[in-house]
């Protein structure tokens, strides 16, 4: 069969003309990043050894200035933030109603969830390598940025445990803790294999500060903005399945929930900022006479003050949110 040159003319001007009329689609935003495959394929009863809700209480987020008038704004801004009034009762009250609503979640999904008091007396978890709750841990936000935060495991589970990757640890501390999360992962997953039930482990990280870290950088200043959040890449679900495979699914987009939670102020000393300003002032006379101007940081620190009731409110809200975009991707993947 010969096509003449008119033909082909013809036929390239309608395809060129269908693809240009064809919609042109963005990529959906991912909203959770999956890693691994299978390990809750055909599942219909699963186990929860692990729901762990962390509070970050301390940050020091900072990011390196791109210059600025005669040097004077040089240097790297840090802001410290402090969350005060949460107490331990408000805390377990939050990881108790976002436990009760992923098994509510799980249920309505058609998941069966086994009674944590069968799995923990099997022989494979006599020793689950667990954690008191609450439990303290010096964590890696991002680079160059740092927090303290506790993690809270619900009542209704004897002991909180942590598996490889669900904190990110600063320091030596954590090492010991690091090691405990192998062999707890080790534990879960032989209790999996030989009940033939895949076994859960939740991590979240609720932030009480939703700025990107590590921070964003204003010719005035780091602003810092007081909401209650559930944060990306720390909060994720872990499944570790009866025929041996894993699959982590984690948050690539926080989830965040604004309200009347907390109060926040500036907590900076007053000599704090007469220092700084005394510095950057002396860096860009240097700068100004051609020394070049020395690269002083500027540093602020924030309080937010917990509003009792409120705050227990938003942070279960965002877990709940959580938990429902978790549970749509386990379903996604049975």
């Amino acid at each position: 069969m010969t096509m003449n040159l008119s033909s082909l003319t013809i036929a390239g001007a309608l395809a060129l003309s269908a693809a240009v009329a064809a919609p042109v689609h963005a990529a959906p935003e991912q909203l959770v990043k999956v890693s691994g495959k299978d390990a809750v394929k055909g599942a219909t009863t699963v186990a929860i050894g692990a729901f762990n809700v962390g509070f970050i209480f301390e940050s020091t987020d900072q990011t390196k200035a791109t210059g600025g008038l005669i040097g004077a704004f040089g240097g790297t801004t840090k802001a410290k933030s402090t969350l005060v009034g949460v107490t331990p009762q408000m805390m377990q009250a939050i990881a108790d109603a976002a436990h009760v609503d992923f098994v509510g979640q799980l249920t309505a999904a058609g998941l069966a969830v086994q009674e944590p008091g069968a799995m923990f007396a099997a022989p494979q978890l006599a020793k689950p390598h667990g954690q008191a709750s609450p439990l303290d841990v010096s964590i890696t936000l991002e680079k160059k940025s740092k927090g303290k935060a506790t993690f809270v495991k619900p009542s209704s589970l004897p002991t909180l445990i942590m598996l490889p990757g669900d904190f990110q640890g600063s320091g030596f501390s954590s090492m010991g803790l690091a090691m405990d999360a192998g062999q707890a992962s080790a534990a879960l997953s032989n209790y999996a294999r030989a009940a033939g039930v895949p076994v859960i482990d939740v991590t979240y990280l609720i932030d009480f500060s939703d700025q990107k870290r590590p921070g964003a950088f204003s010719f005035g200043g780091l602003n810092v903005n007081a909401n209650v959040s559930v944060t990306p890449g720390f909060s994720r679900m872990t499944v570790l399945g009866a025929n041996g495979k894993t699959v982590t699914m984690t948050l690539a987009r926080g989830i965040s929930v604004d309200g009347d939670f907390i109060e926040k102020k500036d907590a900076s000393s007053g000599l704090d900022k007469t220092s700084q300003a005394a510095a950057n002032v002396a860096g860009g006379v240097m700068a100004a006479m051609g020394a070049g101007g020395m690269m002083f940081g500027k540093t602020r620190k924030f309080e937010f003050d917990a509003k009792p009731g409120n705050y227990e409110q938003g942070a279960t809200k965002a877990a709940m949110l959580a938990n429902q975009r978790l549970v749509e991707q386990i379903s996604a993947i049975r």
